[in-house]
Parts: structure tokens; C-alpha cells; sequence
């Protein structure tokens, strides 16, 4: 059952992520569930909004923080068509997310696993699960062609 969701809402995200492509963007798409309802969804925008911070998952906590009118959004989970960066882990960390799902891992800055794991350190007062790869190949495909058409 949970990984019947885990593949609905990651292709959820992966709609998200080719509205970035679309609009010119690193094609990343995010959305973050509570119990099976979708609280927000957003895609990578940090040239659209000259703001480096305008991460899929930034814009996806900062949208369901500002609905539930609290930082915090314990219970839910985020489904990211890419592995977070250290800015997107620590941001779900402070905001106290259950959990992290992420399809393609990123060799570069990848702060759940691939260059560090931010969600493994012990000594940080709360702990987010992450698991990675679900539609990795459709995820990955997605970046691989956007950064083909770049070069």
C-alpha cells in the first residue's frame, strides 16, 4: 500500500518538476502529503524569482507552513523528484517532516545519502526518515534530458 502512494505521489512531483522544465528551470518537482492529502506542490523556480532558495521542496514548505499557519508540519512526507540539497534537509528537519522520498540521487550535492546525509545524524533533536530511487529512472531521465538540451 505504501508503495502504491509512494509512486502516485511521486508522479505528482514529476508533473511538478516538467512545469519546471517548461518554464526554463532544473527540472525538480515537490509535494508534501499529510494521511494521503496533498498540503502543497511546487517546482524548482530560483531564476524566476531571483532567489536561490527557490527550491521545489523551499517553495513546497514554505506554501503548506503558511496554510497550516505553523512552521512545523509533523506527519507528512515529501515526495521530491531529486535527492535534497543541505539547504532543503535542513529546512525539513527544522519543519519536522516524517519523512523523505526522493527518485534520483544527485552525485553533487545531495545531502541525503549521495555526498552527505544530513537525515542520519543522530545528535540533530529530530529525525526525518528518507528512502530514495522510487521512479529514480524516470526522475533521472527528466534531468538528464533538460541538461542534454542545454549543452
Amino acid at each position: 500500500m505504501q508503495a502504491e502512494l509512494d509512486h502516485q505521489f511521486m508522479q505528482e512531483a514529476l508533473e511538478q518538476a516538467k512545469l519546471a522544465a517548461l518554464a526554463g528551470e532544473v527540472p525538480v518537482g515537490a509535494v508534501l502529503v499529510r494521511n494521503g492529502v496533498v498540503l502543497s506542490r511546487s517546482f524548482n523556480q530560483p531564476i524566476a524569482n531571483h532567489d536561490p532558495s527557490a527550491h521545489a521542496e523551499m517553495l513546497a514548505l514554505r506554501a503548506a507552513a503558511t496554510q497550516e499557519q505553523n512552521y512545523r508540519l509533523p506527519g507528512t512526507t515529501m515526495y521530491v523528484t531529486l535527492e535534497p540539497c543541505a539547504m532543503c534537509a535542513g529546512a525539513m528537519l527544522h519543519a519536522r517532516l516524517g519523512r523523505v522520498v526522493f527518485g534520483a540521487p544527485d552525485p553533487k550535492t545531495g545531502a541525503a545519502g549521495s555526498v552527505m546525509d544530513l537525515f542520519s545524524i543522530k545528535q540533530i533533536n529530530h529525525q526525518t526518515m528518507s528512502e530514495g530511487g522510487i521512479m529514480q529512472k524516470e526522475c533521472g531521465q527528466l534531468l538528464r534530458d533538460f541538461f542534454k538540451g542545454r549543452r
